[in-house]
């Protein structure tokens, strides 16, 4: 059996000509990212006064997106800095294990990438649920079902990321020897090495597909209820009273829905251009031949599929911490939210009070 066309496959040594600044630079700030983010969540959870109202489905699902985030990001990157300083690679910090360090990281890589994909479909279809179909909305999804998503992710993602050490699929060191991940590229078309790597692309794939269709779904049921809401005034003015607190909360709901779909809708654009390398990595390194001569240009190909993969837990938290300062949410609210709140209120007094609530 011929060796594999990843050059460093097995180096025990740092490629030359390769420096630490820039993965410290990524890891502090995701690791910035993650705990402000994280900081942010927990003002917004418990700094209301009291009696408190319970949290919302959707900030469930943010949290432990921002966890899982902080995760990967903890457990991944302190190898990557830990070879650049000792100058080893990921096999040659334990020399005494094999490739044991190697495997792991590769499968913390997989399983976080693919763990919070998974979690931005939780989130989409939350968000396309309360839209589109609210009254199953309100009787099925509860914080006790939220909060069992991260788990049954989590056990998901451990069975599919964990199928390289029973056989199908291989993971192997990337160049300078400070990444591993799964062999995208091999020379002798092994289907168990070539399938994997497609099937985990094909399931991103899939997952970025499906985020897209709610996303664009749920900005179509938007649309429909501020079209309805929009005609609900001019066919009772005869009538006008002051609105009760139904009438405030369903009209203030679609509000909510737009902060929400709009955090959703930047997430989704992120995952989607950091996926899309990897995806297309996949596909062409198990339906194009690659002879030997080739291996370092499609290594390094393969590797910036990787890194593109790796920046989502880093810009991920700053893009929600962004969208919580006040100078963005008070140009979003003047942009969208105040046309969309004064074409549905029927009067002042409406105005008044949703122009408090925001």
């Amino acid at each position: 059996m011929r060796p594999p066309l990843y050059r460093c496959h097995n180096s025990t040594s740092v490629e030359k000509g390769n420096s630490a600044t820039m993965g410290g630079v990524l890891f502090s700030a995701g690791l910035l990212g993650n705990l402000l983010a994280l900081g942010l969540l927990a003002r917004s959870g418990l700094g209301s006064c009291p009696p408190r109202p319970p949290p919302s489905v959707f900030y469930v699902l943010v949290c432990c997106l921002t966890v899982t985030d902080l995760l990967g990001k903890s457990l991944v990157s302190p190898f990557v800095l830990a070879a650049y300083a000792q100058n080893r690679s990921l096999w040659g910090l334990a020399p005494a294990s094999g490739s044991s360090l190697c495997q792991a990281f590769a499968f913390f890589m997989s399983f976080f990438g693919l763990a919070s994909t998974l979690q931005l479909l939780a989130m989409a279809l939350e968000c396309w649920l309360s839209l589109g179909h609210p009254f199953f909305y309100r009787r099925h999804i509860t914080l006790r079902r939220g909060a069992l998503v991260a788990p049954v992710v989590g056990a998901f993602c451990l069975a599919f990321c964990a199928l390289p050490f029973a056989g199908f699929g291989k993971f192997v060191q990337y160049c300078p020897g400070t990444w591993c991940f799964i062999q995208m590229v091999h020379e002798e078309r092994s289907m168990s090495v070539l399938g994997y790597s497609v099937l985990y692309a094909s399931l991103m794939a899939l997952l970025v597909l499906a985020i897209v269709l709610c996303n664009l779904s749920a900005m179509r049921n938007l649309y429909a209820m501020h079209r309805r809401l929009r005609r609900r005034p001019r066919s009772g003015t005869r009538d006008r009273v002051e609105p009760g607190a139904d009438e405030k909360e369903a009209a203030a709901q679609p509000l909510e829905e737009l902060d929400h779909l709009l955090l959703l809708a930047l997430m989704t654009v992120l995952f989607t251009l950091c996926s899309l390398p990897l995806i297309y990595r996949a596909y062409y390194g198990a339906f194009k031949t690659v002879h030997e001569k080739d291996g370092t240009s499609e290594e390094m190909e393969d590797l910036r599929a990787l890194r593109f993969l790796s920046v989502i837990s880093i810009v991920d938290p700053w893009i929600f911490i962004i969208f919580r300062t006040p100078v963005f949410r008070m140009f979003f609210h003047k942009i969208f939210i105040r046309p969309l709140m004064y074409r549905n209120c029927p009067n002042n007094s409406c105005r008044t009070n949703m122009e408090s609530s925001l």
